[in-house]
């Protein structure tokens, strides 16, 4: 196996907060461990057209703190092409990149096996974001933040919630996965959150209004996983046929959710996964996702960390049915 010397980093798929953590991390701890760095701008479409540029300790300088990715990120549908790897292949020859550390999610880190099987490289993928869908891992770089954001804007969705006397729909991010709605629900007090990992036969809209309107309260907050066919709108609309009595709003929190500054529990997993990410490169280890679990730093093989589903703790809904009453 050749001496691995220069390290490329990525950033790709949807942004999460931390990102510019991480990309600080493996690059100084790159750099102390003696490994030549190089940032890689757009995620793999920068990959394809040779977006490359080296990378100091200056180009991290006083990042930990933002939002985003300085190296800007993309969904590359190019790369996911044999003609789009190939040239993506023939960039990292011509740059000497001898790793990439790809800093991402699902779709991303798909890209990163694939590509590794493909062109036998050394790939190593550090879990960026929001969803906190990655298996291996308790944790993704940008979940915390997220999850934080959604509860200050539901905090304030309550008070005029209380005013008006409505029921509020809040649709939040996380498409197949429900831990932002499921711990964003309980973290705000809301009343119900609706899940795909708790889509049973049970009408969940149902079992909710029985729930929660049939008591005292005039006003409920319920917050809902994203999805094309039965986001928030979806379930406001039910209500306002099914029960015309109630006024009913929908928010819809959108990108915001993605952006701001990370806190402190998201900028230390970044600077941690980051670390040994470097860690594994130097040790021969390939093709691995870098995670946290049980406080411990764990090497994920990609294949599970991609293709297993992540445990939902189901007491969780247990929690806010009982605290909801």
């Amino acid at each position: 196996m050749a001496k691995i010397k220069t390290i490329g980093i990525l950033t790709s798929g949807g942004d999460a907060p931390g990102m510019n953590a991480a990309i600080r991390a493996v690059t100084r701890s790159g750099i102390c461990n003696g490994f030549n760095m190089k940032g890689i701008y757009r995620g793999y479409d920068g990959l394809i057209n040779g977006e490359i540029d080296t990378f100091t300790t200056e180009n991290v300088s006083g990042i930990i703190m933002s939002g985003g990715t300085i190296l800007k990120t993309a969904r590359s549908r190019e790369f996911q092409t044999d003609e789009g790897m190939k040239k993506a292949y023939e960039n990292m020859r011509k740059h000497e990149i001898d790793a990439l550390v790809v800093i991402g999610g699902n779709g991303s880190l798909t890209g990163a096996m694939r590509f590794a099987q493909e062109y036998d490289v050394c790939c190593v993928g550090l879990p960026g974001t929001i969803d906190n869908d990655l298996y291996g891992t308790d944790s993704t770089i940008g979940y915390d933040t997220t999850l934080n954001t959604i509860m200050e804007c539901v905090d304030r969705i309550r008070d005029t919630a209380q005013s008006h006397e409505r029921i509020f729909f809040v649709e939040v991010m996380g498409r197949d996965a429900g831990f932002l709605a499921q711990n964003s629900a309980i973290a705000c007090g809301a009343e119900a959150a609706i899940i795909p990992e708790d889509s049973t036969n049970v009408d969940q809209l149902a079992r909710f209004m029985e729930r929660g309107i049939r008591k005292s309260k005039k006003s409920c907050i319920v917050i809902v996983s994203e999805s094309p066919k039965c986001g928030a709108m979806y379930y406001a609309e039910r209500v306002r046929k099914e029960f015309p009595q109630f006024d009913v709003r929908v928010s819809i929190l959108g990108h915001l959710q993605r952006g701001g500054r990370p806190t402190a529990h998201d900028r230390i997993l970044a600077s941690r996964t980051g670390v040994a990410a470097i860690e594994a490169i130097m040790q021969g280890q390939r093709n691995i996702m870098v995670g946290v679990r049980h406080n411990e730093i764990v090497y994920v093989p990609l294949s599970e960390a991609i293709r297993s589903d992540k445990p939902f703790d189901r007491k969780l809904i247990k929690v806010l049915d009982e605290l909801s009453i």
